[in-house]
This record gives C-alpha cells, structure tokens and sequence, in this order.
C-alpha cells in the first residue's frame, strides 16, 4: 500500500459511520489514507503527538471528526501547519449543531476548514483537491468526477421533463412531499 497521504482521526469510535464516508470517497480517488481514534480531551497527549509527527510521516491533509464539544480538529490544526478539515459529527440534545459551533468558531491565526454535519464525503473530496493542486493525475481523476455530476443532473432534469412531477416521483418510488 502506498504511503498514506490523509490522516482521519475521530473522537471515538461511535464516529465511524460518518468518518468512513471520506475514506470511501478517498479510495474512489486512490488517495492513500490513515484512520485512527483519538480525542482532544480523552487522550491530549496522542492527539497532539499525532498532529505534531503527521507531515514528517508525509500526511499533506488531516481530516478530524468530533461530535459534542468538537474540539479536534482545532486541536489538530495547532499542532500543525497540515490543512485541517473538520467535521462535525451530529450527537446529543444538539444534533451536531454544538460540533458545528466548536468546529467553525477558531481563533485567528488556527484556521480550520469546516464541512457541514456529517459531511465526512465532502472533507474527503476536499482532502483529495488540496492534494490535487500539486497532483495533474489526480486532478483530472476529480475534473471527471465533477463532470459525472453534472451529466447525472442533467439526465434527471430530462428525465423530469419527459415524465413529469407524478411520474419522476413514482420512478423514485413514491410521493415525496
């Protein structure tokens, strides 16, 4: 396996199903990755450990994953002049509104790229542009990416022509209101 070029660290492991979406989308654009579980207040010293060591061990991007408090990714990014991405992870009375809050709000100088609640998918595609700027293959592998989006709309605003309102809706297998 190649070097892993992204870092995906969460709170715990109950972030899992979120924090997959952006090795998942990783693979899809043969990104090497690395994931762990560490926390900003559970385990300090190993999280700033892993932050302080990631570009010596050739990470270019860390993406970190925290509900509740959410204080990873800040953590991380000062540790580190890596880009950090943080995704808030919805838990609690609060939903990943208090995640959201924690991720976005940092002080100047310790910037941290925040994706919406649950948005790992997207930390993912943004880990793989950042890498993409020094990377043409890579680039062209996400130009072609962008472009199947664009096609897929397009057929399904076609196809939304050619059926209708009723008939889109029952191809997608009901009324949606």
């Amino acid at each position: 396996m190649n070097k892993p070029l992204v870092g995906i660290v969460m709170g715990s492991d109950s972030d899992l199903p979120v924090m997959k979406n952006a090795a998942a989308v990783l693979d899809e654009f043969a990104v090497p990755w690395e994931i762990i579980i560490s926390s900003a207040h559970r385990a300090p010293e190993k999280t700033a450990a892993y932050a302080k060591e990631a570009a010596s061990r050739g990470l270019q991007v860390i993406i970190a994953g925290a509900g509740g408090a959410a204080h990873l990714a800040g953590v991380i990014a000062g540790h580190t002049t890596l880009p950090v991405i943080g995704v808030p992870i919805a838990s609690g009375a609060m939903q990943g509104l208090d995640a959201l809050y924690a991720t976005v709000q940092m002080p100047p100088g310790i910037p941290v790229a925040t994706v919406a609640i649950n948005g790992a998918r997207n930390a993912g595609i943004l880990a793989a542009q950042i890498i993409a700027a020094t990377q043409p293959e890579l680039r062209e592998k996400i130009n072609w990416f962008k472009e199947q989006m664009a096609r897929q709309v397009e057929s399904k605003s076609q196809q939304l022509q050619t059926l209708g309102i009723a008939g889109y809706l029952e191809k997608m297998g009901g009324s949606k209101n």
